[in-house]
């Protein structure tokens, strides 16, 4: 029995929308996305001399690579008349695309919308992703500009916010994770970035903290601006928080493009080195050749420790991260033959180049950074020793000082280090001693490697014969040349290379002009390097 189609009937215009009707009505819903409450809050924004949350997305990606996911989306809250606020995108634009080629996945929070709140669906768009991030192992770049968990959804959203804290978590170590501080960052979506890799914020626009200053004054009465309590010099030098205070939103965004050049997609990866040339060792110890010369003969006289990193890497070139923070440790990634690296120098120009607490857990999180992701470890040493004070011991640094200890002892990565010029006592045994895994050792001939300096160690070699000397009548004048003299002595025995290279902790006495080419040789032979550890389920770095 044959069908009758009345499509008249059934395709009636009165009653179906015609297929360019069903178009438009898509581009409108597009059009609200990019502009959920209109352009007027946009502008706002714009007059701030501020990127808008798909404006930063624009600047960031390569061009037209952007793929969004969930662009269509809209709150399901029904209490406090929320029913009668539904903007598209719900205050999060999330998607995949690339820079420079390498596929991303990133989120960018619109502040404009319920300002950048986190509630359900919100939640839900932001774990989507991160979980995209994991599974397809590509980095997660995050830009924040949220006021933490929306009032409205009430205890949903904290359970959102929480599951976002998991996500970061359970990404930790498989896919670099960077968070860029677009805007005002407060309360539970302040830890997030705080959970990832590498956090970047704005000087004078970026503030992130768990509690604001308005409840800060209502609580205890003190009154405090939000630069003050959580802005990003605040968490460079301070809080410890932030990784690089950029000049404005385009800065921030220019320099994870920078990062990311540094950085596998994910922890499954290893960037392959340019294959070595025949020509590659006599050039690079030319080009090097300033490094001869770069010690000064006083042991007291400070250098500049980036001008060693600029001799050894590619082209000079190197990222500093935390470059503000903890000054007398410098960490910064550069390349080798092509293969991305990480320095960690001490830096005489700031505390002689002394360890403290800051400066070694601003080392031991570079480091363990560097050994998620595959990173060889390059550590540049003139260390005397850790600051000595009443306050350094009170605020831990047994403790604080331990995770240097520990991140390079766990590290499996290859690990060469350079003495340069000082290596004293405990401080010798943190900055990658052969006994705490370094794979290859060097020295300098300026090197001076010793349980202390020649001041303090003849105050207890030479103890007796100075007060010997002393009692016997000896002038000032005199007993001050006896102690020089025992000090020249314990110099010409003990602070050089040798003592230790006799040992077997020092693998080989260099030239600072063959530096460069000594670690890429080593850098070639150790790069699939595998080391057996016992079975456990997790360390336990002293926290």
């Amino acid at each position: 029995m044959a069908f009758n189609f009345d499509s008249k009937t059934i395709l009636d215009d009165k009653q179906r929308s015609s297929t360019a009707d069903k178009i438009a009505e898509l581009r409108r819903l597009r059009t609200e996305a990019h502009e959920p409450l209109g352009p007027k809050p946009l502008d706002k924004v714009r007059s701030a001399g501020r990127l808008t949350a798909r404006e930063r997305l624009d600047y960031l990606l390569d061009e037209g690579s952007f793929v969004e996911t969930d662009q269509l989306v809209r709150h399901r809250t029904h209490d406090f008349g929320m029913q009668a606020k539904r903007p598209a995108t719900d205050g999060i634009v999330c998607g995949h695309g690339t820079i420079d080629g390498r596929e991303v996945c990133v989120f960018s929070q619109d502040g404009t919308v319920f300002g950048g709140a986190l509630g359900e669906v919100y939640g839900e768009k932001m774990t989507k992703i991160q979980r995209l991030a994991v599974t397809t192992g590509r980095p997660l770049i995050g830009l924040y500009e949220g006021a933490g968990a929306r009032i409205q959804d009430g205890a949903v959203s904290l359970d959102w916010i929480a599951r976002t804290f998991l996500h970061n978590i359970e990404a930790s170590g498989v896919v670099p994770q960077i968070s860029v501080i677009m805007g005002a960052c407060a309360g539970g979506n302040a830890y997030s970035p705080a959970l990832t890799d590498f956090v970047v914020m704005v000087d004078e626009t970026s503030k992130m903290f768990v509690t604001g200053p308005d409840v800060i004054k209502t609580v205890t009465g003190e009154e405090i601006s939000q630069e003050e309590l959580g802005g990003a010099w605040m968490h460079m030098q301070q809080g410890g928080n932030c990784h690089y205070v950029a000049e404005s939103d385009e800065d921030a965004l220019d320099w994870v493009a920078d990062l990311l050049e540094y950085l596998p997609s994910n922890n499954r990866q290893k960037s392959a080195p340019r294959p070595a040339t025949p020509t590659d060792a006599e050039a690079d110890a030319t080009d090097a050749a300033a490094l001869d010369s770069l010690i000064p003969d006083s042991p007291n006289t400070p250098y500049e420790v980036r001008d060693v990193i600029a001799h050894i890497a590619d082209d000079g070139e190197f990222l500093e991260v935390m470059e503000q923070r903890a000054e007398n440790v410098v960490t910064a990634f550069g390349r080798i033959e092509d293969q991305p690296v990480g320095f960690v120098a001490n830096q005489p120009m700031v505390l002689a180049g002394c360890l403290d607490i800051d400066s070694a857990e601003k080392a031991a999180r570079f480091i363990r950074t560097c050994d998620s992701f595959n990173i060889p470890i390059v550590m540049l040493v003139d260390v005397p020793g850790f600051l000595p004070g009443a306050n350094q011991e009170h605020s831990g640094i047994l403790r604080r000082g331990a995770k240097l200890l520990y991140a390079y002892g766990e590290a499996t990565v290859p690990k060469v280090t350079v003495t340069m010029r000082k290596a004293y006592g405990g401080a010798y045994c943190v900055m990658g001693s052969k006994g705490l895994g370094a794979d290859v050792n060097l020295a300098w001939p300026t090197a001076q490697i010793a349980v202390m300096g020649a001041s303090g160690a003849v105050g207890f070699i030479n103890r007796k014969d100075i007060a010997n000397a002393r009692d016997s009548g000896v002038n000032d004048e005199e007993l001050r040349e006896l102690i020089a003299q025992y000090e020249r002595n314990y110099e010409d025995e003990m602070l050089n290379p040798y003592k230790a290279a006799e040992r077997g902790l020092i693998d080989s006495v260099i030239l600072p002009s063959e530096t460069r080419a000594v670690i890429a040789a080593q850098l070639r032979f150790f790069r699939d390097k595998t080391v057996a550890r016992p079975m456990r389920k997790h360390g336990n770095i002293p926290l």
